[in-house]
């Protein structure tokens, strides 16, 4: 299979094109990424030399480059997005581009040559569940420019597969955490700041609910939406790993041999939504996914990696991305 991975040196691309270079011999795999922030080629060096692998430098808006990827691919997995909340609130703009006429850009060249997407997407735009958990067709309410562009590119490729029969499917996956994970992101950012004797910020009282998958289950997920989901179908991928934020810190904290004392509650970020949940069982029951890991053994190796991994690091966690309120505009 040729496979057009887009995002690639992002955090959960990277991770993907090594599972699907490590699990099947005949898949090669194309690298679209823009190499701009959360990119990072230091998190496919060790693959760099396989001849099945290749990385393409470019915009997913680049509608010439994108048309002629696509046309000479089997498959492909859209993994390229902006992610950051914080920092969508401080410019909204990047995350339109990206994550809207991105994958508008991608779904129309694929429409035009017939080409299976499975398009990745977030339980960021189902809005906050105060009680039970979200299905696949509960009402989008997206509560940040981040969510509200995800939610936007969902609703295209729905209306393209009714429209123009699209082969298509959509993943809403809740927070991932493991390697190569960019460090302004929540637990990351928690694992160096302590490691660096800094004061771990939480926002507001700390209590705010997220479920966690670490990203090898999130990359067997994709995979298998890939082979046997439905065009025109919606999966949830969810871990059942439920915690407040303050809960994690202080797990994080305990692993790494240091007091609570570093915890600093700060201002809250706007429109932080109180807890994410969804409901999994479509594809758990439907596909036969389910995730492998549990959290804490996951978090272990997680937080083992990068302090064995500094190098990969270091260079990248400036004040700047390590900074307390990244929603804030600098």
């Amino acid at each position: 299979m040729r496979l057009l991975i887009t995002g690639g040196m992002g955090f959960i691309g990277s991770n993907l094109t090594r599972y699907m270079l490590a699990t099947y011999n005949d898949v090669e795999v194309v690298n679209l990424d823009r190499l701009s922030i959360g990119s990072n080629r230091s998190n496919l060096r060790d693959v760099e030399d396989n001849r099945r692998y290749r990385l393409v430098k470019g915009d997913l808006c680049d509608k010439m480059l994108i048309e002629d990827l696509v046309e000479d691919a089997e498959a492909v997995i859209n993994v390229a997005a902006e992610t950051h909340v914080d920092r969508s609130i401080a410019d909204p703009w990047p995350f339109l581009h990206s994550n809207t006429l991105g994958t508008f850009t991608l779904i129309e060249a694929a429409r035009k040559r017939d080409v299976r997407i499975v398009h990745v997407s977030t339980d960021e735009l189902y809005g906050e569940a105060l009680e039970g958990s979200f299905k696949e067709d509960a009402r989008l309410q997206p509560s940040n420019p981040y969510s509200a562009s995800k939610a936007s590119a969902d609703l295209f490729i729905l209306a393209y597969h009714r429209t123009y029969g699209l082969k298509a499917s959509i993943t809403r996956c809740v927070n991932n955490f493991g390697p190569y994970q960019f460090p302004e992101k929540f637990i990351p950012k928690t694992i160096i700041r302590a490691l660096l004797n800094l004061p771990i910020p939480v926002y507001g009282t700390g209590k705010n609910i997220r479920d966690w998958i670490y990203v090898p289950d999130h990359c067997e997920a994709l995979d298998t939406v890939l082979r046997r989901g439905q065009a025109g179908e919606v999966y949830n991928i969810s871990a059942g790993n439920e915690l407040q934020n303050i809960e994690v810190v202080e797990a994080i904290l305990k692993l790494v041999s240091k007091p609570s004392s570093l915890v600093s509650f700060v201002e809250d970020r706007p429109g932080h939504d109180r807890r994410y949940s969804m409901d999994s069982s479509k594809i758990t029951e439907n596909l036969g996914w389910k995730p492998r890991h549990r959290f804490q053994e996951a978090l272990q190796q997680t937080v083992e990696w990068y302090l064995n991994n500094e190098w990969w690091w270091r260079p990248i966690a400036t004040e700047d991305v390590l900074t307390v309120t990244p929603w804030k505009p600098r």
